[in-house]
């Protein structure tokens, strides 16, 4: 069975994006794979963070997962920080990374544009990444387009170590799905569907009520034709939200073309609206049973117990072939 490794940053309440991109499909993935599913809090200090609000976004990403389907049994849910040896290899990796290549990374530039000052660690954050996936041996990591450099960048950091050192690594592979990898802004489609986006009617929370997702679509930019029809080009408003009506109630374009033929844009609105409603509430339902239960803290220390065995390990080998602290008989 393969090795999946995926984090996502307690940076805020996840979007329908990253439901549809990411969640839903690690629930699928939890049957075919070994599972590793971390909250990456060490990466979200990487810029200003109110420490009690980092804690309660932690606990509620957490949630979040297990609302969403993942199971403990099959997959490992783990928090970062609770498991040290992220923190030892991201520095033995940052050790052989070149700041030219950091410096390059978009995610960089696109974070420290326009900034008087920015962190050490968003530079060199991308080795901790890379540590992420390399520490469990990762195949695949499920990402967007927009990390796939990062994926690059851990392959070569791979690479980097198994010549220099010695061969430990396995060398990961970038697993963009084919579809829902990019649901769009609701305000400017031309932009992926963000948690950080200033305008609040730009995204869905998972934790909106039905009432703030009903007046979200509602005021999603479309055009004026009129016409509920494919055209990413031409109409990248309704396209997307045909994405995510196909998506969350398991139907083609085609059909749903189809079935709204000669009807406007306020019917097929409101029944986006309904269709999104209808997959976070149970959801919804489960994350606030989580949230008031110690069952949530349990899965996650027998997470962190599970993911720290399989690290320690890797980081020993590290060590090792780098030559750190005494060689053991």
């Amino acid at each position: 069975m393969q090795t999946i490794f995926s984090g996502i940053q307690p940076s805020g309440t996840i979007t329908l994006g990253n439901y549809i991109g990411a969640m839903k499909q690690f629930v699928e993935l939890q049957d075919e794979f070994n599972c590793y599913f971390c909250i990456v809090d060490e990466h979200a200090i990487t810029v200003p963070q109110d420490r009690l609000q980092l804690r309660q976004n932690t606990r509620s990403l957490a949630a979040l997962y297990l609302a969403s389907g993942i199971d403990p049994e099959k997959a490992t849910l783990f928090i970062q920080s609770e498991v040290p040896a992220h923190a030892q290899a991201g520095w033995m990796l940052q050790c052989i990374a070149y700041i030219g290549e950091l410096e390059r990374m978009t995610q960089f530039k696109d974070k420290s544009a326009g900034k008087e000052a920015v962190s050490a660690g968003l530079l060199t954050y991308p080795p901790l990444m890379a540590a992420d996936i390399l520490l469990y041996s990762a195949d695949l990591v499920p990402v967007g387009e927009d990390q796939k450099q990062h994926i690059e960048l851990t392959r070569d950091l791979a690479e980097r170590f198994n010549k220099k050192y010695n061969d430990i690594f396995t060398i990961p592979e970038a697993r963009i799905p084919k579809v829902g990898a990019r649901i769009m802004s609701l305000q400017d489609p031309t932009k992926k569907m963000s948690k950080s986006d200033a305008n609040q009617k730009g995204f869905i929370s998972m934790l909106d009520t039905p009432k703030q997702i009903e007046k979200k679509i509602k005021s999603a930019v479309t055009d004026s034709e009129g016409i509920v029809t494919y055209d990413k080009e031409n109409k990248p408003g309704i396209s997307n939200l045909l994405s995510i009506y196909s998506i969350l109630a398991n139907k083609s374009i085609a059909e749903l073309e189809q079935a709204y033929e000669g009807k406007g844009y306020g019917d097929f609105k409101a029944d986006v609206a309904q269709v999104v409603i209808n997959a976070v509430e149970p959801i919804q339902t489960r994350y606030n049973e989580l949230m008031e239960s110690s069952e949530l803290d349990e899965i996650l220390d027998r997470g962190a117990e599970k993911a720290n065995l399989v690290a320690s390990k890797m980081v020993k080998k590290m060590e090792n072939a780098m030559g750190l602290g005494r060689k053991r008989r």
